[in-house]
């Protein structure tokens, strides 16, 4: 009797982070096809949170990662209106906002104690004017007519911009919402871009809750987890300029990440966690919307994650891995 093999059940991760963080994710979700020949449209779960989301969404809808990267790279093969959907990226710098606070009372939930802090300090930020029109385009070609994308398991992780609490668009029991008013919810920058209302509550970020929500996984008791995570990082090493505040915003979100993927190991998940290296934060630099940096980050990601794939894939059989990560 032959027997055999039944495939480990996985969940995808695709963290916030910008313009930067999107480029940096599809390099590294290439390395991850290309080491494990593991399709990432077939994840049992994908979550997206806000530029994550957008990548999520795109592999739920049914495109590869390999026509993800030949629009990045402008390649003369690549599907037309993903090429123009990449070579628009946000400014990279936040149009004049509105004078009002997005969420004054978002923050008093924060002073007393009942939102976390980097969640409370969003609702200071004046209330964004940025144009999430692209977003807007891209959604209405990924599902049509107010749908969501095939993988029905698709999660668009957001904040309600109020009560600080965390929503996971697609999943069971959350607000119902098209995939357009999702996905701005999701990538709704405090500061950056306004609030999305749905269902009569207002939405942003989800990237001020959680850099990723790969703990909304726990309950699925999948075998692995695969965390992308752009803005996160072991060690980012010395920074200058914006660099240094974002590297303070970079510790916070790690120290979350930490939290969550304990989170899925004590539930008997294995969790591989990859993260920018050394050299992916140098390209970055400190504006992760600057996309003049875009196509370097790209092509360093591209690199940096191959390489961390080759050392897991070195390992000798039989052998239990330790939970990779990478990071300076």
């Amino acid at each position: 009797m032959t027997g055999t093999t039944t495939a480990p059940s996985r969940g995808l991760v695709l963290g916030c982070g910008g313009t930067l963080g999107a480029a940096w994710t599809i390099g590294a979700l290439h390395s991850l096809w290309q080491a494990l020949r593991w399709d990432p449209r077939g994840a049992e779960v994908l979550v997206g949170t806000s530029a994550g989301a957008e990548v999520a969404a795109m592999l739920g809808s049914g495109i590869g990662v390999d026509e993800l990267l030949a629009a990045q790279l402008a390649h003369g093969n690549a599907r037309p209106e993903l090429l123009s959907h990449f070579e628009a990226p946000p400014r990279g710098i936040p149009p004049r906002p509105a004078a009002l606070l997005g969420s004054p009372r978002l923050a008093l939930r924060a002073l007393g104690g009942s939102a976390p802090a980097l969640t409370g300090l969003s609702g200071l930020l004046p209330r964004g004017r940025g144009d999430a029109g692209r977003l807007v385009v891209l959604a209405d070609l990924l599902a049509p007519d107010g749908q969501w994308v095939r993988h029905p398991a698709t999660w668009l992780v957001a904040t309600d911009f109020d009560t600080g609490r965390r929503t996971v668009f697609g999943q069971p029991g959350a607000p119902r919402a098209a995939l357009r008013d999702a996905l701005r919810a999701s990538w709704a920058v405090p500061g950056w871009f306004p609030p999305v209302r749905i269902a009569g509550r207002r939405y942003t970020d989800g990237g001020i809750s959680s850099p990723t929500s790969a703990d909304v996984l726990v309950p699925r008791r999948l075998d692995e987890v695969y965390v992308l995570a752009p803005m996160s990082s072991l060690s980012p090493g010395r920074r200058r300029g914006l660099g240094r505040a974002e590297a303070v915003l970079r510790r916070i979100m790690t120290r979350t990440l930490d939290a969550e993927c304990a989170a899925l190991r004590a539930a008997g998940t294995r969790v591989v966690r990859i993260e920018p290296t050394a050299e992916d934060l140098r390209v970055m630099g400190g504006n992760f919307m600057n996309p003049r940096r875009r196509l370097t980050v790209l092509e360093t990601s591209l690199r940096t994650t191959r390489a961390l794939m080759r050392d897991l894939l070195r390992e000798p059989a039989g052998r239990r891995r330790p939970e990779p990560r990478t990071g300076a």
